[in-house]
Formats: C-alpha cells, structure tokens, sequence
C-alpha cells in the first residue's frame, strides 16, 4: 500500500468513528430530528428535553425545549434569563380551530384567572395566529421564541405568523400549557424537563 492509499484508509476511519457521535447530536422523536444546539437572538441554546403530544392513540406533534442552560423543574424553567424556544413539529393534520382550541383550553386549565386578564391582548393576539392559517400540516414546523426585551414571536415553517408579544408572562402563561400542573400531555411535560 502507499501512503496515499493508507492516508484515505486512515481518513476513511477517522470519519466513520466520528460518525456514530455525529449522530448522536440530535434527538430523534417519532422520526423528527432535535438538534442538541440551536443559536437564536445571538446565543446559543440547549435542547432541555423533547417528546411526544399523543391524544388518544395519535401522535399529534413532537415538541422541544430550548433554554440558555438545562433546567429539570418547572419554576426553573420559568425564571432562566435569556431566549427561550419551544419547536413544534406536526405529526398529523390538525385544523387551526382544533389547534386553537387545545391552546386555549391549555391556557385555562393552567393560568388563574386573574393572571389570563392581565395578558389578555396577547392571548387575544395569540389566537389570531390560528385565524391566519387555516391548517397545520403534518411535517409543519412552530416555532415560539421568547427574545427578552423584545417578546413573543411566532414562527411557521420559518416565516413569522402574528404580531410581537411583549409580555414574558404571556410566554411562561404559554409554557404551563405543557409544563403546567394539568398539562396537554402527562408524559410530555417529564420529556420536557429532560426526565426521559
């Protein structure tokens, strides 16, 4: 063999053992790709957890966590500074009335009621979200960042859908619907919180 020869066999290896830990760099969720870093607003953020909205025997989506640094409790979570992103990939079709609905609903089940009052314009704003798009597709991608000192921003497929929301209690009211004490999905919120 020449050196040549033995240089590309050498780096042949060196790529392969490198790949298992390539790929180790996502988190795969019922066939959806998490990667472990993302930057957003300059920094960059760490997957937290991720998991799988079911109802019924459906998987609806696959939801990650992104935070500045890993959080396992939910008073955490709600108080660590910095961006915040939620990613939501759709598993299946789902009406933007039916979408809606679950959201509200989860913003009910886990915000007091004085609380929703004080955020209601943006909630109100929230669900002309849903108005504009009739339909989530399934391989659609949300995407719900929360920029300090700028405010909530929501994203369809990487194209802005809605107006800024500049409350970070309108972000942690959104959160809750997940990580609240009566979330859309019981093995969600552990997955989450990177219990899973």
């Amino acid at each position: 063999m020449n050196r040549r020869t033995t240089l590309h066999i050498l780096t042949a290896a060196a790529l392969a053992m490198a790949m298992p830990s390539l790929a180790l760099a996502a988190v795969d969720v019922a066939g959806v790709k998490f990667d472990d870093t993302i930057t957003l607003a300059g920094q960059q953020l760490k997957l937290n957890g991720a998991g799988l909205r079911t109802k019924v025997i459906f998987k609806v989506y696959a939801a990650g966590l992104y935070l500045t640094e890993k959080k396992s409790t939910v008073p955490e979570v709600l108080a660590v500074g910095g961006p915040r992103r939620v990613a939501i990939t759709m598993l299946r079709e789902v009406s933007s009335e039916d979408f809606g609905k679950a959201f509200t609903d989860g913003l009910n089940a886990n915000t007091a009621k004085e609380e929703r009052n004080k955020i209601l314009p943006q909630i109100m704003k929230f669900g002309e979200v849903f108005a504009q798009t009739p339909t989530l597709k399934k391989g659609d991608q949300l995407s719900l960042d929360w920029i300090p000192n700028e405010g909530t921003q929501c994203y369809l497929n990487g194209k802005k859908i809605g107006e800024l929301m500049p409350d970070v209690a309108f972000y942690n009211a959104v959160l809750r619907i997940w990580l609240g004490e009566h979330p859309a999905d019981s093995s969600l919120k552990p997955a989450l919180l990177g219990e899973k």
